[in-house]
């Protein structure tokens, strides 16, 4: 197997469900980062992701565990556990143990997903995930759009993929020809990589003479570290989509996709009809064409890059390095890398 040499354990906001797989009082068994863990939502509705065992015995609490309130109960002894890890009691001691918590990681539900935020060193977030709707230049809503879920979505697990990967091809104006047959390659607006947040944009011209001003189609991108992507298409098919590759252990990731169809003319409310399922099937389609390419993918480095590629793969590469355990001093979220 062609494995990356690039870490496994980079800082950022990671996809690990999608929010309507963990209903209140569910309990999910998952593994991400080389690390057992439970993803659980508590009475109020609010999602805590844990290392998966009980501070007490070891006890996985994946296994029997169960939500009473806005805790989680282990099932060997009934120590109770709040949202942040804690113990707030023992059923058969008049307190709790103060001085043992389980690892907890920040929580965010948006996007109809749970992301956690991993750093291998513990360190709070410093940049947000971004909203699909919210974070564009446009009033667009999600009313505007099919629901996505479960529709709309592409899960794939136990893939030799790597994050950066995905990022990179955000990039790879060349792979728009051969992998999903546009007939003319991409023209990029925009590449700024000058925080932990980056932005690319591109448009695309199918008919032969088009201009920029009159390009059929476009892709606005918003990247937050390597693990959380967003994008907006306009043009052919009105689309958002969410890609997310998430580390399982020190060779595989899960990959997930999600994708919002703008809805047709007549469809301004209900679930997905077959318009939307069509249009969404085809973007998935595409996503996958490039899924079979990374899943068997050798990381080249250094890469024999073409003149025209050399400015984005380069600047896209030294961006990425801010989110490795390994990578430059200057923490996530203060670096200051130039925009191309």
């Amino acid at each position: 197997m062609a494995r990356t040499p690039l870490s496994m354990e980079p800082t950022g906001w990671f996809q690990v469900a999608w929010s309507a797989e963990i209903p209140v009082g569910a309990v999910r068994k998952m593994k991400y980062f080389n690390r057992e863990m439970v993803a659980w939502r508590s009475a109020s509705g609010a999602v805590a992701v844990f290392d998966a065992y009980c501070e007490h015995l070891g006890a996985h609490l994946g296994y029997g565990g169960h939500v009473a309130g806005e805790n989680i109960v282990c099932p060997f002894h009934g120590w109770e556990w709040n949202r942040e890890g804690r113990n707030v009691c023992i059923p058969y001691e008049k307190h709790p143990n103060k001085g043992r918590r389980i690892r907890s990681y920040p929580v965010v539900e948006r996007n109809e997903a749970v992301w956690i935020w991993y750093d291998v060193e513990g360190r709070p977030p410093t940049f947000d995930v971004p909203d699909i709707f919210g974070d564009f230049d446009d009033d667009r809503t999600a009313d505007d759009y099919y629901p996505p879920i479960a529709a709309a979505t592409l899960f794939r697990e136990g893939l030799e993929i790597h994050p950066q990967y995905i990022m990179e091809n955000g990039v790879d104006f060349a792979h728009f020809t051969f992998v999903h047959k546009t007939p003319f390659m991409p023209e990029f607006t925009r590449h700024d990589f000058s925080g932990p947040v980056s932005y690319v944009d591109f448009t695309i011209a199918f008919d032969e003479g088009a201009t920029l001003e009159n390009a059929t189609s476009g892709v606005e991108s918003i990247n937050a570290g390597l693990g959380c992507s967003v994008t907006k298409s306009w043009g052919m098919v009105d689309n958002r989509t969410m890609p997310a590759v998430t580390p399982v252990d020190d060779h595989t990731s899960d990959v997930r996709f999600t994708v919002w169809i703008g809805r047709k003319p007549g469809e301004e409310s209900g679930p997905i009809s077959d318009y939307g399922k069509t249009m969404a099937d085809f973007v998935i389609e595409q996503f996958e064409a490039d899924i079979e390419i990374w899943a068997h993918q050798r990381y080249s480095d250094p890469p024999a890059l073409s003149r025209k590629e050399y400015q984005g793969f380069t600047a896209l590469r030294a961006w990425a390095t801010q989110f490795y355990p390994d990578g430059p001093t200057t923490p996530v979220g203060t670096g200051d890398r130039k925009a191309m």
